[in-house]
């Protein structure tokens, strides 16, 4: 379910929240919905912090902090934050190994464990490479960010819709990993005292070693050795992230532009999110055509006043089908949407993110 009522849902959102995720397709302005949320925010008082996990660098440059932003939290020097309502403005780009490390670090129960498990050939490419991870950390950042003193507000960028999902879904991946039986049989040579070479005799980790490599098999072997006494500090972490993603201070934010694909996509997460009894708490059509209503009177017989006659008959027929596609995927919740027009640049900059902002 959404608000029904667009702007009362999107400033007591902005008020309110402690985390707001904004989720959509590729392409339809999250990374800016993200920040322009933030921006509102941080004028409204509030410390808040944008994050995103897209790869992509669009980030930085609608905040314009190109180069500047890392794993670590970065102030954005905003002068009329100070002026209106003395709130902070902070924002940072995923690193997923750096948050993975730092997990490993909080988690061993010794320096000499964490450094083993670093060192180690398997961890190394699990925490750049393998499928999943990027979704986890991510999961796992926001919640250190929610836990952060230094702020009160965490706005999150997903990747496109199904990857968002699976952004949401990583906790509860990595606690059934970690209840899995083969996690388990990687575990015994720690549990019995075996050695990581005889373990990896065994015949079923020989025949896995005979395609992925005995040295890659080794390597694996010696990770789950070092990785032996954290995984319950794990399995409890996953479930404290997995607790706060689907809490009550944490809110959804649909962002879409009015096209029938990025609108089905939205109406397709927000029955996801319904299927897990969670809402919907704004809906932002994204890059709409502007309105300027429907020209009255006949139409002129000059060439002037006919052209700019004809030109404001089309963006008002353009508006209208673009609110019968929003309609058509996403039903009610079309007539508590915040539509935000499409601007005459891009956003690269703070100026041009804070006309996003106003809308």
């Amino acid at each position: 379910m959404i608000a029904t009522t667009a702007t009362s849902a999107v400033s007591t959102m902005i008020d309110e929240a402690r985390v707001i995720i904004c989720c959509g397709s590729g392409g339809v302005g999250k990374t800016t919905t993200s920040a322009a949320l933030a921006y509102e925010a941080a004028r409204r008082g509030r410390r808040a912090i944008v994050i995103t996990i897209d790869p992509a660098r669009r980030l930085a440059d609608a905040m314009g902090a190109t180069g500047r932003l890392g794993n670590d939290p970065v102030r954005i020097d905003v002068p009329d934050i100070d002026a209106v309502g003395g709130g902070e403005l902070w924002a940072l780009m995923l690193d997923a190994s750096d948050t993975f490390d730092d997990l490993v670090r909080a988690n061993a129960t010794s320096d000499q464990q964490a450094e083993r498990i670093l060192a180690n050939g398997f961890y190394r490419n699990v925490a750049g490479t393998l499928s999943g991870t990027q979704d986890y950390m991510a999961a796992e950042r926001l919640f250190a960010l929610h836990h952060d003193a230094r702020f009160d507000l965490v706005v999150v960028d997903t990747p496109p819709t199904r990857s968002a999902l699976d952004f949401l879904a990583a906790p509860t991946t990595l606690t059934r990993f970690l209840d899995h039986p083969l996690f388990k049989m990687l575990m015994l040579p720690t549990r019995r005292g075996l050695k990581v070479l005889n373990f990896a005799a065994q015949p079923v980790l020989k025949a896995i070693g005979a395609v992925v490599g005995s040295e890659v098999l080794s390597d694996a072997t010696a990770f789950f050795q070092a990785f032996s006494g954290m995984e319950t500090g794990f399995r409890e972490r996953a479930d404290r992230v997995a607790e706060l993603v689907t809490s009550d201070v944490t809110r959804f934010v649909l962002v879409c532009s009015p096209r029938p694909d990025t609108a089905a996509e939205a109406a397709y997460f927000a029955d996801r999110l319904d299927e897990a009894d969670l809402s919907v708490s704004a809906l932002i059509v994204n890059r709409a055509t502007p309105d300027f209503g429907e020209p009255s009177g006949r139409r002129p017989t000059r060439a002037v006043q006919s052209a700019l006659y004809d030109n404001q008959l089309a963006l008002h027929r353009s508006a209208a089908n673009e609110r019968a596609v929003i309609a058509a995927a996403l039903g009610e919740a079309a007539a508590s949407a915040t539509w935000v027009p499409l601007l005459p640049t891009d956003v690269h900059d703070l100026s041009t993110l804070d006309h996003v902002r106003q809308h």
